[in-house]
């Protein structure tokens, strides 16, 4: 009897959002007369990072520094719309409706401030600090607060913009079925490393390693968490995770987090990841998703792993010790 080790790999291309019905995403920007600028959302922040991203994204794109900018995420029935936080596609759908709508609202902006410089807005250009001066003449500057101060208490004009980013509907083709589901995909690969004890069945992942292909990191730090929650995730999905034996009766089930089986903190493993960034064409300045995907492949990698250390193949979620024992022992044990 012994404890056996074994390596697995998995890869996968995984879609960003989806079109199968549109998969359209609304956005508001406005300003108020001090130049700070809110962002309404319907898109919810489940603790991915939107909220900072979009931050990110419409300082980027009205040219003013990101402390700036506040994002309000409001409900279904007052906010803008949005399909949903789902799907990996926050960043890339919304991303692209707030640039549509903060640049409404920084046309708006510089077309104020070109009526008070007497220039024309084209000639017009904002420093990403709050002011915004004549291109080849930075000492003619207006600060976007009095701008935004000038185009609501002179001007009559509304510092605000809309924006919708939609994926247009795809349907099969009737002779061949093809179809074009998504416009982009991101890609991971994953390498998990285990040991297999042959005698109880028990499972210790000893690391994960992987590369993530993300389109633009946007905020490299929120990658960062996301790529961790993801593998422990995956880790937890591939070893613990499960109502069985009571689905869908779940009188004798866990009914909370006390009784749910889960990793705790003495089997989460050592992981180690590369970010690759290939920009999206279409994307927020090229930035895909991360999500989702990043629980993915660490579960049948370590599956793999489990065949590489002891010859069995579990292809039944969560790979507990009982399934182990019972292959092991169809197969006359570890090969």
């Amino acid at each position: 009897m012994a404890r056996r080790r074994g390596r697995g790999i998995a890869s996968v291309n995984y879609p960003i959002g989806m079109n199968l019905g549109g998969d359209p995403s609304q956005a508001l920007v406005h300003s108020n007369p001090g130049g700070k600028f809110t962002v309404a959302l319907s898109s919810i922040d489940l603790g991915q990072g939107m909220k900072s991203v979009v931050r990110q994204i419409c300082a980027e794109a009205l040219g003013v520094p990101v402390e700036d900018v506040f994002v309000d995420t409001a409900d279904s029935d007052t906010g803008p719309h949005c399909m949903g936080s789902f799907a990996s596609r926050g960043t890339h759908r919304v991303g692209n409706a707030v640039i549509a709508a903060a640049e409404e609202a920084r046309g708006v902006l510089l077309e104020a401030a070109a009526e008070k410089l007497e220039v024309d807005a084209a000639d017009l250009v904002t420093d990403g600090r709050g002011n915004i001066h004549v291109r080849g003449a930075p000492s003619r500057f207006i600060t976007v607060a009095d701008a935004s101060a000038a185009a609501q208490f002179e001007q009559g004009r509304t510092v605000s913009g809309r924006g919708i980013f939609l994926v247009p509907m795809s349907t099969p083709d009737p002779e061949t079925g093809e179809m074009d589901p998504v416009t982009c995909y991101a890609h991971a690969c994953t390498v998990a490393e285990v040991e297999v004890d042959d005698e109880t069945g028990e499972v210790e992942v000893i690391s994960i390693e992987a590369a993530y292909e993300v389109g633009r990191a946007m905020n490299p730090r929120l990658v960062e968490q996301q790529l961790v929650g993801g593998g422990w995730m995956g880790m937890s999905h591939a070893l613990w995770e499960t109502t069985e034996p009571y689905y869908p009766d779940r009188s004798h089930g866990p009914t909370d987090f006390n009784q749910y089986l889960m990793p705790g903190p003495g089997d989460i493993c050592e992981q180690r990841f590369t970010i690759l960034e290939r920009p999206a064409p279409d994307g927020p300045y090229g930035g895909k998703g991360v999500g989702e995907m990043c629980s993915t492949p660490p579960i049948p990698a370590i599956a793999n792993a489990i065949f590489d250390a002891v010859g069995v193949r579990i292809d039944e979620m969560p790979f507990t010790p009982e399934k182990i024992l019972r292959a092991l022992k169809e197969q006359g044990g570890a090969r």
